[in-house]
This record gives C-alpha cells, sequence and structure tokens, in this order.
C-alpha cells in the first residue's frame, strides 16, 4: 500500500519528524529559522496528502486549488487564523490544532509581562547602560505594586484561568471578562465576572487571553483606554490585531494606561522602528508566549501526532471541524 505523503512547512525536532515517518513518507523544509517561500510551499502542497505548518503560513483558497490531494493540515499552534477554515471544511480537509499544551508557559509569559512593565524592569536595565543610574532618591524608578492589586483578565479560556491560578500567591483581587459567566473559573480561583466597561475601569492589571475572531478584532482601542486607569498596566499575549496598535501608542503617551506589556503585533515581525519600541512604557517580545523548549517541542509532536492520525484512518486528537471525518 502507497503511504501518504506528508510535508513538514519548517524544521522541527526530530522527535516530531519521526512520528510521521512511522506512517508517512515525510518532507520537510530545512530551515528553521527561514520561511518557506510561498511559491514554494504550493509546490509541496501539490503532491502532500498532509501538511504540518505553522502559524505564518498561509492555508487558503488558492492553496487548495494548488493541492488535489490534500487531507488534513495539522498547525502546529492554537490559534488558527492563519488558515481559511470555511474553505478547507468545504473541500473535507481536516485542520488540527495544539491546545492545552501551551497554556502553563504562555500563562508564564503574561505574569512576566506583568512583573516588567509594572516594576519597569527594562527601562531600569536601560537606564544603567546608558550610564544614568545615579544617587538614590526617594521616587527613583518607582512603579505599581501586583502584591493587593486588582487583575483583570479579557478571555476565560485556558490561559485566562492559567493566569488567574497564579494570582493567588499576590494576593490579588481577581476579576474576569468573557462571553458568558464561567462558574468553573469562580469557584476555582475566586474570580468576579465583569462586563468589558467595568473591567477597564477596575483593572489595575489588564491581561488579554482572548481568541482572535470578527468579534475581538480591533476589540481594545480608543474608548476602551480611555476607561483605564491611568496607574494600570495593559499586558496582551493573544493575537496582535486584538489592538488597535495607534490607538495605543496614543494612549500610552498620554499615561492611560501607565504602561503596556506586548507578546504580540498587529502585523509580524515588527522592526527596530515600530513606533511602540520608542515608549518608555512599553515592555516587548517577539512573540514568545510559548517559548520554552518543553512547551515547543510538545506543540511539534502533538501536530505531528494530529497529522500522522488523520492520514492513516485514526481518529487525530485535537481536530478543528471534526464534521469533515463524517
Amino acid at each position: 500500500m502507497t503511504r501518504p505523503r506528508a510535508y513538514i512547512t519548517r524544521r522541527l525536532p526530530d522527535a516530531a519528524v519521526e512520528i510521521l515517518r512511522r506512517d508517512c513518507e515525510v518532507e520537510m523544509w530545512p530551515e528553521e529559522q527561514t520561511p518557506m517561500p510561498r511559491e514554494a510551499l504550493l509546490r509541496a502542497a501539490a503532491g502532500a496528502d498532509g501538511l504540518l505548518t505553522i502559524l505564518v503560513d498561509r492555508i487558503d483558497q488558492d492553496l487548495l486549488d494548488a493541492a488535489p490531494r490534500l487531507r488534513a493540515v495539522a498547525n502546529m499552534a492554537v490559534g488558527y487564523d492563519n488558515v481559511d477554515l470555511p474553505a478547507l471544511t468545504r473541500r473535507g480537509v481536516l485542520l488540527t490544532n495544539t491546545p492545552g499544551v501551551l497554556t502553563e508557559t504562555t500563562a508564564d509569559l503574561a505574569w512576566a509581562l506583568m512583573l516588567a512593565a509594572g516594576r519597569r524592569v527594562v527601562e531600569g536595565q536601560k537606564l544603567i547602560e546608558a550610564g544614568g543610574w545615579g544617587p538614590w532618591y526617594p521616587m527613583q524608578m518607582v512603579g505599581q505594586d501586583i502584591y493587593g492589586a486588582t487583575l483583570g483578565v479579557v478571555g476565560a479560556g485556558r490561559i485566562g484561568a492559567a493566569v488567574l491560578r497564579r494570582a493567588r500567591g499576590f494576593g490579588m483581587s481577581l476579576r474576569y471578562h468573557n462571553r458568558r459567566p464561567a462558574p468553573a473559573i469562580e469557584a476555582e480561583t475566586g474570580a468576579q465576572y465583569r462586563d468589558l466597561d467595568a473591567i477597564l475601569a477596575e483593572a489595575d492589571f489588564l491581561v488579554v487571553t482572548v481568541p482572535l475572531g470578527p468579534e475581538t478584532r480591533g476589540m481594545f482601542g480608543a474608548a476602551q483606554f480611555a476607561q483605564m486607569k491611568p496607574t494600570s498596566v495593559f499586558v496582551n499575549v493573544s493575537r496582535g490585531p486584538v489592538v488597535r496598535e495607534a490607538d495605543l501608542e496614543a494612549a500610552l503617551r498620554v499615561g492611560r494606561p501607565w504602561a503596556a506589556g506586548l507578546d504580540v503585533f498587529e502585523r509580524e515581525p515588527i522592526g527596530a522602528d515600530h513606533p511602540l519600541l520608542g515608549l518608555p512604557n512599553v515592555v516587548a517580545v517577539p512573540h514568545i508566549g510559548s517559548a520554552s523548549v518543553a512547551t515547543r517541542t510538545r506543540m511539534a509532536t502533538l501536530a505531528a501526532e494530529n497529522l500522522a492520525a488523520a492520514l492513516t484512518g485514526r481518529a487525530p486528537p485535537t481536530p478543528v471541524n471534526p464534521e469533515v471525518l463524517g
């Protein structure tokens, strides 16, 4: 029997590749840091039964038209805004993702950004590097306390719940906003549900963990930032387009919110000339929410397990559109 053909669009750890090689003929883009050019992706897709993709690969109708054999796409990410899901579903192509495995790692990063932005960690390092650390004075490099503050989380999914759980050791008052109340989270953490306007007004630290979709794109703009406290810290570890960056820049310049910690941006990657990087009250990192060795390896192996299962008639662990399986 002919083995299915799988193509991996970025070099992955050997553990993930070997999972696919047990059941499939495997080809892989040899570069780890260099993206696969669009034309190369279309050529590879043309002969593939399955693709293992990453979040920068655009999986759309044009690709489907070039890939008559394609039966499954395993996206190595929780989100799949790089994928035209309706187009895949119409064609009967299965999409899988990698939820769950990056929850705790991304929640850790949200807290790193809260602490770094609230206590001016990066700004302090830059002060030292510039030779500006002079004699102590009472209000030198003062920041915002986290202990005892009010934490608001917008988006009470896996990552949002993990962020809230970590707050118990900081004696914080907990609030959350979601499309609907989440009694299980309230029972576990003691967090109180708030509508969006209320959580903006109450939170000393506001962490965004919503998925990107039509209802969340541009969710945070000038009107929302104007409702935040002048001492508040805004943290985004979800997706960049959830925030209108020009509005955030203007709001930070007038000090409402007081500071921001950002892992994601409207268009990635950003350059050194990005306007937000010129603000002293911004801590920015290059989309590293899931970037631990253990988590990225598990994401890769889960994506491989999904694709191998889909191409050999087994139930994949984490399907996005299982209705195509019949």
